[in-house]
Formats: C-alpha cells, structure tokens, sequence
C-alpha cells in the first residue's frame, strides 16, 4: 500500500508539471510595453505625447505622473463650420480649468469650477467642496504605463473626437423653427483628426466632426453641400498654466472690463465680488521710469489673405492704441506684423495673434475679437480678429433689414422677448456694414468723386479695427459713448477732424452725416475716445497704491467717461432704462440729431429714383438704395422713442465727486419732444412715405427659381407697419408702462394717463374723421389690438392695473371717435372693424 501511494504521488508530481502556468502564459501573452502599443505609430512630441497610427489615423496620448492632478487650461475654437449649424469660422467656446486624475486604472479629465473663492486662513475653507460640482468630462481606460510605472498610456479618440471636452452640436431651442436647418448624429466613422500641433508648452488638435442625418427634411442654405453629411472643424487647446508672477486686477463697475466673475465664500460683504478683469500681461522693461516699453509687447499678425488696399489702414487702427498705453506708461505696448506669403505656420496657431479675413456666405458678425483667458486670473494670453469681406462690399442684405421692419408687426407674444445678445460676441462689423451702405447711398445720390468713397472706405475701416481691438485688450461695450459733441459740432469739419466722434470707439454710434453736404467731416471715429484711453489706465497702469486707483476712478463721472454696457443698453424693445444707453445714436441731443437723419432721409428717398437709373442695368441697386434710407429712419425712430419713461442711471459710489442719485427719470420736456417727433415722424399720416411712382420699381434681380419662396412685389404696407411697430413695441412694452408709473414716485412728470391720451390722439385724430389711407388703417388696428391684448390678452397678467386701466379708457375713446363712420368706403369699412373689434371686447369684459 505504502508503494503505491508514492507511485500515485510520483506520477502526480510529473503530471502536474506538464500542465502549463495558465497565469504565466496569459501574462506573457497580453504584456505589451507603451512601445509595443504604439509600435506602428508617428510620436509627436510636446506639452502631451501624441502617437498617431500610420494606418488607422488613430491617436493615443501619453500622461506621465507629475502631470496628474496639475491644472491646464483648456481652449476650444471653431476652425470652420456653417453658420446654420451655429458653428462658423473663429468662434471661441470659452477656456476652462482641466485637472487629469487617476482612478484606478482610469485616467479622468475632470473640468474644475473656478466661480468661488475661499480664503486659505478662513476655517470655513475646509468646506470648500462642499455642494460645488466639478464635471467629469471623460474617463478613459489605461492601456499600458512604463517600465517605472510613471507614464500611463490612454487611448485620445474617445476625447477628441467625441463631444466630451465641449459640446459642439447647439442645443435646439423650444422656441426655434421646426424647419430650421439642425445637425444630425455624431458620425464617429467618418470623424477624425486632421492636425496636430504639439510643443512645449500647448498641445493643439484639430478635429473634424461629422455629422450625419440620413434623411434630412429641415431647409438648408447653399454654404451646405449635402445635409445628410456636415462638417464642423475644432480646434481643441491644452495649455500649460503661465507662472503665478501675474498680478491679478479686480473689476470696478464704473469701467467696462470683460470680466472673470468670482464670488468670495467666506467674505461677510453684501456684495461677495473678486470679480477679475481680463487684460494682457504688460510688464514694463524699465518699472523705475514714468515711460517705458514693456518686456513682452502684445503682438499682432495681419495675415496674408487681407487685401493689400486695406493693409496699411488696418495696422494704424491697431496702432492706435499705443497712444492709450502711453498714458498707462507702456511705450509701444502693441506691435504689427505681415504674416509672409511662406511662413510655416496658420492663422489657427494659438501662440500667433492674428487678424484673420473671410468672405463667407452666411455669417453673424463683420469684425469679430475674442481673448483666451486664464479663467483662474483673468490673463489674456492670445486673440484673435475675424474680419468679414463682405461688410466692405455692396451686397445688401434685403431680407435682414426687411425682417427687423416687418416681423414684429404682430406683437403677440414674442413682443415681450428681449433680445438678450452674449455679450462675448460682437456685432460691429454687420453695424459698419449698414453705415456704410448708407454713406455710399449719399455719397451716390450727390454724386460726389472717388475721393470722397475711398475715405468713408478707410474711416469704416479703421473705426472697426480699433473697435475689435479693444475688445481684443479686454474692453466690452460702451453704448453710452456717443454723446460727446452736440450735433452743430459733429457737422462742423473743423471741430472734429481726425478725433473720435464718441467718447469711447466701443460704441455702435451713428455714421455722421451732414445735412449740408458742404459741411461734411468726417464719417466715422478717426482715434480712440477719451474713455478708452482711461479705460485702459485703469486696466494696465503700474499703481504705486490704492490711492492712485481710487483717484482714477474717480473720474468716471465726468462726462467724457460716461460707460454702459450691452445689459444696460436699450436696442430691443422693453430692454434697458436708459436712453442714452443706445445703439445707432450719436450726439448729446439724440432726439435732435435723429430728427435731423428722417428728415435727411425724407429729402434723398425722392431723389432715387433719378440718381439710381442706369441703362441696362437691373433695379437692385435703386432698391438697395430705398432699403438703406427706410431702415435708417426706423433707426431713428427707435432712438427717440427710448426716451418716453425713460430713466438716467448714475453708477458712481456714494459721495463720489460729480455723483448724482443712481436714477433720475428723463424731464418732462425732453418726454414731450420725443413724444412730438414720433407723432410726427413714425406715426402720422405722411410718416415713411416715399413718391407713389417709386413703388413700381423696387424690383429684384430674379435669379433662377428663386421666387418660389413667395410673391416677390414689394410689400410697402409690411416694412412701414413694421417701422411703427417696432416703436410701439417699445413704448407699449409692460416694462415701459410699468416704469413710467414708478418713476412718478422719484420725478418723472411724464406721468401714464398724459401720456397714453397723447398716444391715442397721435394715432387716431388726425385723419379720424376723413379718409384714412391704408397705412394709418394698419397702424390704427395693431394699435387697438395691442390695446384690447392689454386688457384681455394672453399678455394682460404682463401689465400693472395702471395700465390696463388706461387701456380701457382708450378703447372707450376710440369707440367713440368710429362711433358715426365717416369718409370712402374703405375708411367706413375700417372704422366699423374697430368699432367691433370694441365692442367683441367689452361683451368679454362683461
């Protein structure tokens, strides 16, 4: 027995070493070193190792250790795209703080949140996680590490290819148009990366997008090739975060900074803002001297698609700003360079800043002038300019100025909407575009010489260079700039020769036009404003202490330094209180000077007809010319009418020198003469008439098929009503009304029932007992249903009692003005339809 349990226990010993190690094969078999993996790759050395498969395009990326829970800051920026699909050339996505951590064998890139502060020396600090989320964007599973197991190997196509670092694809709005133009699924096939740039201290990958939509039914424009299949170019950026030697510098809401917005967890201040202003790092090479240059200056690139005209023009706009640095003590701050016709690198390169051209089919913007920013400090390190060829030509953009006329004629329940523009963009150069059409329109009509076209050329020019440029050193908005000179000195040459016609080149001004051709200055702003350039000591002056701070603020309340900024502006309807916070004005005496463009217009629409006639030609420059003049009197039409309820705002501190209350309604005479310039210019009779023989003319170039989309006369009844409109919606708005009752407790005068009775009067007794032409028919209707939707409407809950009331005291008015119909059949016609439309109302009201 003995024997054969040591035979039994032999012979299992040899049969137990015959069977293979299965953990050992499997390890031997599936240990593959990062070289094996990427043996068949092109490694693309920098701030991130890159290896790209030679066959499959595939990307992988290397993290090493120390480059773990480090923070980088993220770029993202549209290389090129459609503007339907809501993606077009230049756009910039913002910056963010990314962190790469490791959990277990998952490498995670997780975007931090940069809103709060919490002081280190504050117990209450320990707490600073709590209740704030910070976003995984991407989780990917380590492939292999390195022999010292401090390298880590991640595939890179699952985040750059995919949308997990920012969604590229726009959100469609509840509100949008069903048929409008949408992008379809993510193609992860047909997606891939067509660049990489790799260095030291940024990795940039450009990625193309594809997406697809097997059977699209939505519009498309021309700029689209085939809607099943769209592509969307991104750039996406990993920066190394720059040394902390940067000085942070905190915002004041007297000047117009884009702004970091931080709030201060453990401060007991009613206002917990550390607020950061963005602006560029500009250290002065000599710090002991008043004037000096500075070590790094901001460079900029003109690139070498602009047109060579335009070259010359566009570097003294940039340059312009060194005056404004000089006062800061910065000789030289900004510097300009020609991209060569061979230079190795492109315009998307983010360590190059450059000011970049396109002549796009569709776009959103002229002029265009973003910052990458460190959202942890604020500092700019980059920008870029996007400048649109077609804001320089004479296309026209009819259905654009036709819609802004026209589409809010119904004023159902989009009157309330307020058009609530980002602030990061900019809409300058379509401004530019509408200025300049109108210059050369007059310019036409007068039939002045090439001299006089090239310089509204170059002044446009250089004004919207300046513009973006400021934008590009950090400056928003300053829609309060225009009210530096008064009308009698903007016409008069010698006053304003190569100045800048507003106290700040951020505004969106008016182009100045003399009613006296003979007087005619200058066009546009020729240098930055005074507010730029304190706006830019502020910004970047070396301050010994707080004392010089404080005493350069304390300036904001002089007149030349006057600011506000697109929230505060009132270009739509309903939004804003303060009418000298607006677009498309100029002048200390907006009323007057918009006064002086209808009446400007009114002289040259009958002119047109004549000046525009060119034997073989098509009509589409004498409709140009009629859409241009027609759209800058409704322009004008909304300046004036922001005045009524108007209230000015005052943003300096308590105590400040100059300072008044922060609000101080618009005086009763200034109410009553933009009262009395809309009765008679928006809402008379005669208002926004032309030469009935004119109408016959207005005639586009037919192009192929083109007019399937509808009738293609030209609907005169549409763009006047539209005019008015667009002034009621305003004056009719529930913010208006609502502030026009409130102000009564601080000093308006103007008070509701004063002026809603001079409404009804201006709309109705003029023509009320005669005929009443087609245009004041239209005009009288919407009014009595904007007033019957005050009472009753789905709007009704939108408007204080005040208001309603006096709603209904005007209706009871009007009932009796149709009462005993006189005039043509069409006026009886009509004034039996208000007369129902009344009393339908009143049955309701019971």
């Amino acid at each position: 027995m003995k024997y054969l349990f040591n035979a039994i226990f032999l012979f299992s010993l040899t049969l137990s070493s015959q069977i293979p190690n299965k953990d050992k094969s499997k390890k031997s078999k599936t240990t593959k070193t990062i070289l094996d993996l990427t043996k068949n790759s092109q490694k693309i050395e920098g701030l991130f190792t890159i290896y790209q498969d030679s066959v499959s395009g595939k990307i992988q990326m290397a993290i090493s250790k120390d480059q773990l829970n480090k923070d980088y800051i993220y770029f993202s920026q549209v290389a090129d795209g459609v503007s339907q699909a809501g993606n077009i050339r230049g756009l910039y996505n913002g910056s963010a703080i990314f962190n790469f951590k490791k959990y277990f064998n998952k490498i995670e890139i997780v975007r931090i949140n940069t809103n709060f502060y919490y002081d280190k020396q504050n117990p209450i600090s320990k707490s600073k996680e709590a209740n704030i989320s910070n976003s995984i964007l991407s989780s990917s599973r380590i492939l292999n590490t390195d022999e010292k197991d401090d390298v880590y190997l991640i595939s890179a196509n699952e985040i750059f290819l995919t949308e997990d670092l920012n969604q590229i694809k726009p959100l469609k709005s509840p509100k949008s148009n069903p048929n409008a133009f949408s992008l379809g699924s993510l193609d992860k096939l047909k997606s891939k990366i067509n660049k990489i740039n790799n260095y030291p201290e940024n990795l940039n990958i450009k990625t193309e997008y594809v997406y697809k939509n097997r059977y699209p039914l939505n519009e498309f424009s021309n700029s689209i090739t085939d809607p099943r299949n769209v592509s969307i170019k991104v750039f996406h950026s990993l920066i190394e975060m720059p040394d902390k030697d940067y000085k942070i510098r905190y915002d004041d809401p007297r000047v117009g900074y884009f702004l970091t917005k931080v709030d201060d967890m453990t401060s007991v201040e009613t206002t917990n803002y550390r607020d950061m202003i963005n602006r560029w790092r500009l250290i002065k090479k000599y710090p002991e001297l008043e004037l000096s240059e500075p070590i790094k200056p901001i460079t900029w690139w003109i690139e070498n698609s602009t047109p060579e005209e335009w070259r010359e023009t566009i570097k003294e706009g940039i340059l312009e700003w060194n005056f404004a640095f000089e006062k800061a003590g910065i000789k030289n701050a900004i510097e300009v360079k020609i991209q060569p016709d061979n230079a190795n690198w492109d315009a998307g390169d983010i360590r190059y800043n450059v000011l970049r051209w396109t002549s796009s089919p569709e776009t959103p913007w002229g002029g265009y002038g973003p910052s990458m920013k460190n959202p942890l400090t604020g500092e700019i390190f980059g920008s870029d300019i996007m400048l649109e060829y077609k804001h320089f030509t004479n296309r026209f953009f009819y259905d654009k100025l036709y819609s802004d006329s026209s589409e809010i004629m119904s004023l159902k329940n989009d009157f309330f909407e307020i058009n609530n523009d980002d602030h990061l963009k900019c809409s300058l150069g379509e401004f530019v575009h509408e200025k300049f059409l109108l210059g050369i329109t007059v310019n036409e009509i007068y039939n002045e010489n090439n001299f006089e076209l090239d310089k509204l050329k170059k002044e446009a020019m250089k004004s919207l260079i300046m513009h973006e440029i400021g934008h590009t050193l950090g400056l928003n908005h300053n829609m309060r700039g225009s009210h530096l000179f008064t009308p009698d000195e903007l016409y008069n040459p010698d006053v304003i020769e190569n100045k800048a016609l507003s106290g700040s080149i951020m505004d969106y001004e008016a182009i100045n036009l003399s009613p006296d051709r003979l007087k005619q200055g200058q066009y546009e702003n020729m240098s930055i404003g005074p507010y730029d350039i304190w706006a830019i000591q502020f910004g970047y002056s070396d301050f010994k202490n707080d004392n010089e701070r404080i005493a350069l603020l304390e300036r904001s309340t002089e007149k030349e330094l006057a600011f506000g900024n697109d929230a505060d502006d009132m270009r739509s309807p309903g939004k804003g209180i303060d009418p000298r916070v607006m677009t498309g004005d100029l002048s200390s005496d907006p009323i007057k000077y918009s006064i002086d463009r209808i009446q400007l217009v009114n002289k040259l629409i009958p002119k047109i007809q004549e000046k525009f006639y060119v034997k073989g030609n098509s009509y589409d420059d004498l409709r140009r010319a009629f859409y241009v003049l027609n759209s800058q009197a409704a322009r004008a039409g909304d300046v004036i009418s922001r005045f009524i309820g108007g209230v000015y705002v005052d943003r300096s501190t308590m105590g400040q020198k100059g300072g008044v209350a922060p609000y101080t309604p618009v005086s009763y005479n200034d109410q009553k003469k933009a009262f009395k310039a809309l009765s008679k210019y928006v809402f008379s009779p005669e208002a926004f008439r032309a030469p009935k023989k004119l109408y016959k003319f207005l005639a586009r170039q037919r192009r192929g098929f083109d007019f399937f989309d509808g009738p293609e006369d030209p609907k005169i009844h549409k763009i006047v009503l539209g005019n008015q409109t667009r002034v009621l919606a305003h004056v009719l708005h529930p913010n208006t009304l609502q502030r026009i009752v409130d102000s009564e407790l601080y000093g308006n005068k103007y008070k509701l029932d004063e002026f809603m009775l001079d409404l009804n009067k201006s709309i109705f007794e003029d023509d009320i007992k005669l005929d009443v032409n087609t245009f004041r028919q239209n005009l009288q209707l919407v009014y009595v249903n904007r007033l019957i939707d005050i009472c009753v409407g789905k709007s009704s809950s939108k408007y204080n009692v005040h208001s309603r009331s006096m709603a209904l005291y005007n209706l009871k008015l009007i009932l009796k003005y149709v009462k005993n119909p006189k005039g043509n059949v069409i006026s009886i016609a009509h004034k039996n339809h208000i007369s129902t439309l009344i009393n339908n109302t009143f049955k309701k009201i019971g």
